[in-house]
C-alpha cells in the first residue's frame, strides 16, 4: 500500500490572498445557530468520496462538544437552495486560524466552485478577531486538485509528513 502524504499549508498575511471572484452562482452563508447535527451531515456530505473517517466514531456528544464550541465557525456553499460543500474555520492558540474541514459535494465538484468557496474561507478567516495564520493541511487521499488550489489561493507549504496507509481489511 502507499503512504499518505500529508500536506500542511499557511498563509501569514492576507495580501498573499490570490482570489477567485467569480462566485459562479454559489453562495455562502455563515451558519449562526449551532447544530452538531449538520456538521456531522456536512462531513459525511463532502467527506464520502475522500475516505473522511476519523470523525464518524464520535459519538452525539463529542460531535456537539467540537461543533458547537465557540471557536468553531461553520460556512455553507449553497447553489440554487442546494447545499454545495462547506467550511469549518476553528480558532486557535497564537492567532491561528485552521481551515479544519473544506469541500464540495460530489454533484459541485469540476464546476468551477472550488477556487471561491476556498477564497470566501481565507477572507472569513482573515476577519475573525486578531488573525496572524491561516492554515490548511491537506493529503493525498483529498482530490487531485486541492493541493493546487491551496497554492493557488496564495497558500506556502511548509511541511509534508507521510503516516503508513492502513489496510481497511486489517483488524
Amino acid at each position: 500500500m502507499t503512504d499518505i502524504s500529508i500536506f500542511n499549508l499557511e498563509m501569514t498575511d492576507p495580501s498573499q490572498l490570490k482570489p477567485k471572484n467569480d462566485p459562479n452562482g454559489l453562495t455562502l452563508v455563515e451558519v449562526k445557530i449551532k447544530q452538531y447535527q449538520f456538521n456531522r451531515f456536512l462531513y459525511q456530505f463532502v467527506g464520502a468520496g475522500w475516505q473522511w473517517t476519523d470523525k464518524l466514531t464520535l459519538t452525539d456528544s463529542q460531535w456537539q462538544e467540537y461543533s458547537e464550541a465557540d471557536n468553531l465557525h461553520l460556512f455553507v456553499a449553497y447553489k440554487d437552495g442546494a447545499p454545495a460543500g462547506y467550511v469549518e474555520l476553528q480558532q486557535q492558540e497564537e492567532a491561528t486560524v485552521e481551515i479544519m474541514y473544506f469541500g464540495l459535494g460530489e454533484r459541485f465538484i469540476g464546476k468551477g466552485f472550488g477556487g471561491y468557496l476556498l477564497t470566501q474561507a481565507i477572507e472569513q478567516a482573515w476577519l475573525l478577531p486578531n488573525t496572524r495564520r491561516v492554515w490548511v493541511h491537506t493529503c493525498s487521499l483529498d482530490h487531485p486538485s486541492a493541493l493546487q488550489n491551496y497554492q493557488a489561493r496564495g497558500f506556502s507549504l511548509f511541511r509534508t509528513d507521510t503516516e503508513p496507509r492502513m489496510n481497511p481489511n486489517s483488524a
